[in-house]
């Protein structure tokens, strides 16, 4: 989330919610905003790994910083955020993982070897960490968006835009909130029983 919107979401909440630096690609910057939550709170109830980045290329001249950027921000950080709340959720023997993954895990388009792989490792990730909580009343569930109206795609032309829609089913793309709303169901006590699973939101393309 930006910061505006974040400062924005903080303004509009009357006090219930909070914004907090983070860099998810530092082991250290998650211990320290993981202890102040539980510090003030007691207990931590959902994470949900949502920082992602994509810088697409082909591989065969895909400079090796590149390939190891997009897998530390998007699979790495992951793997930092889960690591940093099991504590505190598996004291309470109760907690809601949701992970954002993306199409391109299950339907990975050429140039994006390095973002695709990062994000099909977050699939397996969330199915094997879901194993290893289930008993604990923890459930470790990952969505995968298609086109959804983001900043990531504003700079897509007309005719990307086009071409892009053409293969959406439902002709158009997802919504923010179409997204959230898929994130709330997985964090509520209703979705109890759904753990390991990867939603698609993706107005139909697979």
């Amino acid at each position: 989330m930006r910061r505006e919107n974040a400062e924005k979401l903080v303004a509009e909440s009357d006090g219930r919610c909070r914004a907090i630096d983070l860099d998810v690609t530092q082991p250290a910057s998650w211990t320290k905003v993981v202890e102040m939550i539980v510090a003030e709170h007691k207990r931590l109830d959902v994470l949900v790994n949502n920082a992602g980045k994509h810088h697409d290329g082909l591989l065969a001249t895909m400079p090796l910083g590149t390939w190891e950027s997009i897998l530390k921000t998007n699979l790495d950080a992951t793997f930092y955020g889960c690591q940093a709340v099991m504590a505190s959720m598996v004291s309470q023997r109760s907690g809601r993982i949701v992970n954002i993954s993306s199409l391109s895990a299950l339907l990975a388009p050429a140039g994006q070897t390095n973002y695709a792989a990062a994000k099909a490792g977050v699939v397996a990730l969330t199915q094997s960490l879901a194993k290893e909580v289930a008993r604990l009343n923890i459930t470790v569930n990952a969505l995968c968006p298609g086109f959804v109206e983001t900043d990531t795609i504003s700079g897509m032309s007309v005719e990307e835009r086009k071409l892009a829609t053409s293969r959406i089913p439902m002709r158009r793309f997802g919504k923010p909130e179409e997204v959230a709303a898929a994130v709330r169901f997985l964090a509520s006590a209703e979705a109890a029983y759904i753990t390991g699973s990867t939603l698609k939101i993706d107005g139909g393309i697979l």
